[in-house]
């Protein structure tokens, strides 16, 4: 697919892309008078490679009308790894990202970005102004079409600040081109004028043999180049208009906002002031109906009050000790009623046949095995004692693989593992693919409802999880010898009314995780010695991405990004543990 990628040669010396229109052929003679004289702008822009490296910081360079980048501002002696000449490219903002720009030439397209909306604005501006620089180089005879296209790119009708001081240095180009169309047109009358009077006024050419040589030579053979003239010179004036009705309409554009927001900001006052009012109305009325409670002079705090020190000193003492006691039965009172809830709805809540149903089938799922003869089940990645396999499926389009890793770390119980997969409270220290989690919901102590929304890897759009997560023990029937207990945490995708389809413009995963944990201690040691302690892993996952990504794209990134995953976490879970009781 054609996204820009980095074509760069392996060497990194110079024009490492192919010679499509518009490129730069940076000779020897070149880049050593491009060594010699600073570039115009020079920087770094993060520059689109392909999917799956995607933004990389270039360093990028404007000279004479060329754009060349760099691996780094240390590798510019070095020679550059691409060019595009400016001359010939389209620049061009994109309509949502605020801080990317693409630059075309052609079939070739650079996609770049930049760290700041100022940034951008410079770049864009720098490679702008050159074109229009380039414009004026331009023979007059041949300007028409370019200024008629020029005037003619309205490019998108969304209000920028940034277009209006655009076309105004539009206009002021105009300006000087037709500065100089008006001196050579006048040039054309003048000569006409001067033919006039050589003529005489009844016509007789007294004068030929005089003015032959001078005049008509001079300027008799000039009403070709006066008819081209003529027509860039309209062709000027129609940019002119052009640019002046789009400068008219970013303006009608700016005075309807303006004029929305004024109107937003009164309804908004007028619904304060109204607010305003009322709450004052209500407090004097509440102050009006309070009544005026004085106490009697017996029981009144002071130097005049009639109990002795101690007797107020205990009569407080007792009423804080009294409030107290309210507390703590309200407080448990609270906690039963809670307790009993989380029971109920544990028992009743709507997803709980579906968690036993799905928990049972995945705790099966994960223990068949993946030898031969067992499925169509592929070997793609091992490292030690881990190895994960996959089946190619698709659903839909979109690759929805199988996986299925066997794994088996040391140090650490079954219950350990799965407390620290299961638990909210760490899952941002060991997963780092998540911009945020949150619990919606506890079913119980052992189920909750989570929702997750992943990092963006562009051009891929934002994803969200929402699923329920489940975690026991199980027992399982196991022939062999020091097999002291099994964990397994299910995972499955849901809905729930906190979390729409469609949240915040991400795509939503569906996905199936299973997570089974054997604890084995060999016969006769002590299990509570971590180095005694071997736990048995068996992943199984089945995800459907949503929306649409090349499955190539999608089968690399699994086969990349699941064993980094699984080998991380268990380290994790070791580092966490380490120097701790046995969790059991």
């Amino acid at each position: 697919m054609s996204m820009g990628h980095d074509r760069e040669s392996p060497t990194g010396g110079g024009a490492s892309l192919s010679t499509p229109a518009g490129l730069a052929d940076l000779s020897e003679g070149d880049e050593e008078q491009w060594d010699n004289d600073p570039p115009e702008l020079c920087g770094n822009l993060s520059k689109w490679t392909n999917y799956i490296h995607g933004w990389q910081p270039r360093f990028m360079a404007l000279k004479d009308g060329t754009l060349v980048y760099y691996r780094s501002a240390n590798e510019t002696d070095f020679g550059c790894r691409g060019a595009i000449s400016i001359r010939k490219a389209e620049v061009k903002l994109h309509d949502y990202d605020e801080l990317r720009f693409d630059v075309t030439v052609t079939d070739c397209t650079w996609y770049l970005r930049a760290s700041t909306k100022e940034e951008r604005g410079k770049w864009t501006l720098a490679l702008q102004s050159y074109r229009k620089i380039e414009q004026e180089k331009l023979k007059r005879h041949g300007s028409s079409i370019s200024l008629l296209s020029n005037s003619q790119s309205t490019g998108s009708t969304k209000m920028k600040a940034s277009e209006l001081a655009d076309k105004l240095a539009e206009c002021e180009t105009f300006k000087e081109i037709l500065g100089k169309q008006i001196e050579t047109l006048q040039s054309y009358f003048d000569a006409s004028a001067e033919m006039s009077s050589a003529l005489g006024s009844n016509g007789q050419r007294c004068k030929l043999p005089v003015i032959s040589g001078d005049i008509i030579k001079k300027y008799g053979l000039q009403s070709t180049d006066f008819k081209a003239e003529a027509i860039t010179f309209k062709a000027t004036t129609t940019g002119v208009l052009a640019t002046i009705s789009h400068c008219i309409e970013l303006m009608q554009q700016r005075e309807e906002q303006l004029r929305r927001r004024l109107e937003k900001e009164t309804a908004a006052r007028k619904i304060a002031e109204e607010a305003c009012r009322t709450a004052e109305a209500n407090l004097a009325a509440a102050n009006l109906a309070s009544p005026v409670i004085k106490g009697g002079p017996d029981f009144e705090e002071g130097p005049h009050s009639q109990i002795g020190e101690d007797e107020f000193y205990d009569a407080v003492e007792s009423e804080l000790d009294r409030l107290e006691i309210e507390l703590e039965k309200k407080e448990q009172q609270h906690l039963r009623t809670v307790s009993s809830s989380l029971a109920e709805a544990s028992i009743q809540h709507r997803l709980r046949p579906v968690i036993e149903d799905t928990t049972s089938n995945q705790l099966k799922y994960a223990r068949i095995s993946v030898g031969p003869g067992e499925g169509v089940w592929e070997l793609f990645a091992e490292d030690g004692e881990m190895k994960m396999y996959k089946r190619e499926e698709e659903v839909d389009g979109m690759v929805v693989d199988p996986l299925k890793a066997i794994h088996q770390v040391k140090g650490v119980s079954a219950k350990e593992l799965c407390h620290y997969f299961f638990s909210p409270d760490v899952r941002l220290e060991w997963e780092h693919t998540i911009d945020d989690m949150s619990v919606l919901e506890k079913i119980d102590d052992d189920t909750l409802i989570f929702l997750q929304v992943h990092k963006r890897i562009w051009p891929a759009a934002q994803r969200d999880a929402l699923f329920w997560s489940h975690i026991r023990k199980v027992d399982l029937d196991s022939k062999e010898d020091g097999i002291l207990d099994s964990w397994i945490v299910c995972n499955k995708s849901c809905d729930h009314p906190e979390a729409p389809l469609g949240r915040g413009g991400c795509l939503r995963v569906d996905l199936t995780v299973c997570f089974l944990c054997q604890t084995y201690v060999p016969p006769g040691l002590d299990k509570n010695n971590r180095n005694n302690i071997t736990c048995r892993i068996t992943y199984c996952s089945v995800v459907n991405p949503g929306g649409w990504a090349p499955a190539s794209v999608l089968r690399t990134v699994y086969k990349r990004e699941y064993p980094r995953f699984l080998k991380r976490f268990t380290q994790y879970v070791i580092d966490k543990s380490k120097g701790a009781p046995v969790m059991w």
